[in-house]
C-alpha cells in the first residue's frame, strides 16, 4: 500500500490526504525523503558541469520538495495536536534533521559552487529576485559554518544536533506541564465568574472525562479566572502554576535546558567569528546591533515603567479599600485592573464578549482583506487533521490564491500561544504553486451549540495572525527561499501588529461587533467606551513584555550564563521591576527564545515591528481612508506580496518613504508624555 505521505496529492487544491495519513505513515515517509534529498543534493553537488544559477541554485530549491511536503504535515500536527507517537518521532527526528541540515550546509563540493556563483555574481545576467536569493543562499551557508575547517565544521554540526535536541525537549516539557495541570472547582470557587468563563471550566473538564469545572493553564481560561475571581487564595494558585510552567523539578524542567541552550549557542557564534550569539544573530536583521535593540527597548522602558507604578499604586489602594492588607501581587493585578476599568471606563468584559463571537470576528478579518485586498473567501467541506479546524478557499477575481486554514480552540494536545504556519508555500519556480496556511489559536471552546466567544484581546490575536497569513497569502515570487514571511525577524511582525489596527476601525466593529445572541450592532456608546479605552493598562502590557525582551537580550549579549534563572533576577532587580509584574514569559516557559532560534536575541522583534505598523497605519490616516486603495495597493506590492526579494529596510522605504521614529509606538501605547 502506498504511504499517503509520498503518493501523489490529487484532491482538491492538492491539500494533504489527512483523513488517510496515520501516525505510522511518518517515519517510513521521512526515510524515503531524506534519502531522496540527500542524492539530489549529492547530484548538485558532484556534477560536472560548471556551476550555474540553474543548475546549482534552483536545484537545490526543488531537491528537498518531498521533505518537505511530509515536514509540512508532521511539524503541524506535531505543534497543533500532538500525540505520544508524534512527540516520539519529533524526539527522534530533532537531531537527525539537523545533521542533514549541516551535511548539506557544509558540504564542501556544494560550498564552492555556490561561492564562484557569488564571485561571478555580476556577468550572470541575474534578476533582481535571483540575485537576492544567491546572496541568501551564501549568506546562509557561510553562517552554518560551510566557511570553517574541518573541525571547525565537525564541531558546528554537533552543536546543532545537540541544540535539536534540547529544543524539543523544551517544547515537550512545557507542553506537559501545560496539559496535565488542573484545578477542579467546587460550586463555590464558580463566585464571581461571568457565565463564559464557568462555561469555558466545564468545557475544560469535559475534554478532560471529568465532570463539573475545572481550571487549566490555558491563556483563555486562566486569564479571564484571574480578571474575575474574587476568590485570592485561588487566583494565587492559578497564577503560581500558570507561571511556573517549565521550573516543577523533574523530567520536565526546563531550567538547565536552558543553561546549555544559551552555552551552545555562544560557542556556534564564537566559532564562527562573532562576540556573542547576540552580534552573530542581529548582523541579517534590521537591527543590526545588539546596542540598538537596548536602545529601543529601554526608550520605551522608562516611561513604561512609570505608567505601571502609578498604576500599581492605585490598584493597590482598590486592594486596600477592599480589606485586603499587603502589597498588590501578581495574582492581584488583573482582578483589580479589571475592576478599575469598569469604574473609569464603565467596561465589563462580561457585556463586551457577546459582541465577539468567533464566527463575526473571522467575517470581520476577511471582510477587511476583501476591501483592502480583493479577497473573497469560500467556506470548504474537506477532511482536516482535526475535528475543530476549518478551512476556505480564498480566491480573487475568480481566480484561487491560496487556501486557508483557522484551527482556534484549546486542547491539551496543542501547545499554548497563537501562531501562523504553513503547509505549503507559494513560489513559481517548477510552475505555479499556491500557499496552504493555517492559523492557530487557543481560544476558549464553548460548550456544544453555544457561540464562541472572545476577548478583546483574543479579537486582537485573531487580527494578529490572519495579517501574518496574509504575508504568506499574497505573496509573489519565483523562489521559496523568500516567498511569505521568509524576511528579517524584526520586520516579519509588521504585517500582523498593522493588519490589529483595522480591529480599531470604527465602521468595522459597526459592520461586525453583533451581539452573539440577538444579532444587535454594538451600541454607539459602548464602542466608543471601547475605543477610548485601548491605551488602558498598557504600563502593564509593556513592561512585562519589556522585561521578557530584556532578559533575552542579556542572556545572548555576553557570554553564556551558568544560571539563567540567577541572570534573569539580576536583569529584572537592575532594570526596577515593578514588584507586582512578572516577565510575559519566564525562562522555563520562554518558547520563543528556547523551543528553537526563532526568536533567539529576537524578543524585541515584537516592538521593532510596532515602530513601523504604528507609522504604517498613518499611510491610511494620512489618505483620510483606513481602506484607501491606492494605499493597500502600495501595502500589497512593497511589503506583502514581495517576501525576502529585498532588505526589510528597502521595503518599508518602498511603502511609506521613510523610516519611523519610536513616537507613533509611544503615542499608540498611551506612553507620550504630554507636550
Amino acid at each position: 500500500m502506498t504511504n499517503p505521505l509520498l503518493k501523489p496529492w490529487t484532491g482538491a487544491f492538492a491539500l494533504p490526504p489527512f483523513a488517510e495519513i496515520a501516525d505510522a505513515d511518518f517515519a517510513p515517509a521521512f526515510e524515503t525523503a531524506l534519502a531522496e534529498a540527500r542524492a539530489h543534493v549529492a547530484a548538485i553537488a558532484s556534477q560536472s558541469a560548471p556551476p550555474g544559477f540553474a543548475n546549482t541554485i534552483e536545484a537545490l530549491e526543488l531537491a528537498e520538495e518531498t521533505l518537505s511536503r511530509v515536514g509540512g504535515v508532521f511539524f503541524n500536527l506535531a505543534g497543533s495536536d500532538a500525540t505520544p507517537a508524534r512527540e516520539a518521532l519529533q524526539r527522534d527526528l530533532a537531531p537527525r534533521l539537523a545533521a542533514f541540515s549541516s551535511e548539506v550546509t557544509m558540504n564542501t563540493a556544494l560550498f564552492e559552487r555556490i561561492e564562484a556563483l557569488w564571485q561571478a555574481r555580476d556577468g550572470l545576467g541575474l534578476d533582481r529576485e535571483q540575485a537576492r536569493v544567491l546572496e541568501l543562499y551564501r549568506r546562509m551557508f557561510v553562517r552554518a559554518g560551510a566557511a570553517l575547517d574541518d573541525g571547525g565544521r565537525a564541531r558546528m554540526a554537533q552543536i546543532k544536533e545537540r541544540l535539536a535536541v534540547l529544543s524539543t525537549a523544551f517544547t515537550q516539557n512545557l507542553l506537559a506541564d501545560e496539559r496535565d495541570w488542573f484545578l477542579p472547582l467546587a460550586p463555590a470557587d464558580l463566585e464571581g465568574l461571568p457565565d463564559f468563563v464557568v462555561v469555558a471550566a466545564r468545557a475544560a473538564a469535559e475534554e478532560r472525562g471529568r465532570e463539573g469545572h475545572v481550571l487549566t493553564l490555558s491563556r483563555s481560561l486562566v486569564v479571564p479566572f484571574l480578571q474575575f475571581s474574587p476568590r485570592r487564595d485561588l487566583r494565587r494558585r492559578a497564577y503560581q502554576a500558570w507561571v511556573a510552567r517549565g521550573a516543577n523539578g523533574g523530567a520536565t524542567d526546563n531550567r538547565a535546558l536552558a543553561a546549555e541552550i544559551l552555552k551552545l549557542r555562544e560557542e556556534r557564534a564564537r566559532l564562527l567569528g562573532y562576540a556573542s550569539f547576540a552580534d552573530f544573530k542581529l548582523e541579517p536583521e534590521m537591527a543590526k546591533t545588539p546596542a540598538r535593540v537596548r536602545e529601543l527597548l529601554m526608550r520605551v522602558w522608562a516611561p513604561a515603567r512609570r505608567t505601571a507604578e502609578a498604576d500599581a499604586a492605585v490598584l493597590e489602594t482598590m486592594m486596600h479599600d477592599d480589606g485586603v492588607n499587603g502589597d498588590l501581587e501578581p495574582w492581584d493585578w488583573r482582578y483589580y485592573s479589571e475592576k478599575r476599568r469598569l469604574l473609569e471606563h464603565d467596561l465589563d468584559e462580561a457585556e463586551l464578549k457577546p459582541y465577539f463571537a468567533l464566527d463575526a470576528m473571522i467575517g470581520a478579518a476577511f471582510d477587511c482583506a476583501r476591501r483592502l485586498f480583493g479577497l473573497e473567501f469560500r467556506p470548504l467541506d474537506l477532511p482536516l487533521y482535526h475535528p475543530d479546524a476549518r478551512a476556505w478557499e480564498v480566491t480573487r477575481g475568480g481566480s484561487h490564491v491560496a487556501v486557508f486554514i483557522g484551527d482556534y480552540f484549546a486542547r491539551g494536545s496543542k501547545r499554548s500561544g497563537a501562531w501562523c504556519s504553513t503547509f505549503r508555500e507559494q513560489r513559481r519556480l517548477g510552475g505555479e504553486v499556491r500557499p496552504v496556511v493555517v492559523n492557530v489559536c487557543n481560544f476558549a471552546k464553548p460548550a456544544q451549540g453555544a457561540p464562541a466567544l472572545l476577548s478583546w484581546d483574543d479579537a486582537r490575536t485573531l487580527f494578529h495572525e490572519f495579517g501574518h497569513a496574509l504575508h504568506q497569502m499574497l505573496s509573489d515570487v519565483t523562489y521559496s527561499f523568500i516567498s511569505g514571511t521568509a524576511v528579517a525577524r524584526d520586520f516579519v511582525e509588521l504585517p500582523s501588529q498593522l493588519f490589529e489596527h483595522w480591529l480599531e476601525v470604527a465602521e468595522v466593529l459597526d459592520t461586525h461587533a453583533r451581539h452573539a445572541v440577538t444579532g444587535a450592532a454594538m451600541p454607539a456608546s459602548l464602542r466608543d467606551r471601547l475605543l477610548a479605552a485601548a491605551t488602558y493598562d498598557q504600563g502593564f502590557a509593556t513592561v512585562e513584555y519589556l522585561a521578557s525582551a530584556l532578559v533575552d537580550l542579556a542572556f545572548h549579549e555576553g557570554a553564556a550564563p551558568a544560571d539563567p534563572m540567577a541572570v534573569q533576577e539580576e536583569v529584572l532587580a537592575g532594570i526596577g521591576m515593578p514588584q507586582a509584574i512578572r516577565m510575559r514569559h519566564a525562562t522555563p516557559h520562554f518558547a520563543h527564545v528556547f523551543a528553537g532560534d526563532g526568536y533567539s536575541a529576537g524578543y524585541y522583534s515584537y516592538m521593532w515591528s510596532e515602530v513601523m505598523d504604528a507609522d504604517a497605519f498613518e499611510a491610511f490616516r494620512e489618505a483620510g481612508d483606513p481602506f484607501d486603495p491606492d494605499v493597500a495597493a502600495r501595502l500589497e506590492r512593497c511589503i506583502l506580496s514581495a517576501g525576502g526579494s529585498q532588505e526589510a529596510d528597502a521595503l518599508y522605504l518602498a511603502f511609506r518613504g521613510h523610516m519611523p521614529g519610536v513616537e507613533p509606538l509611544l503615542k499608540g501605547r498611551g506612553l507620550l508624555e504630554p507636550a
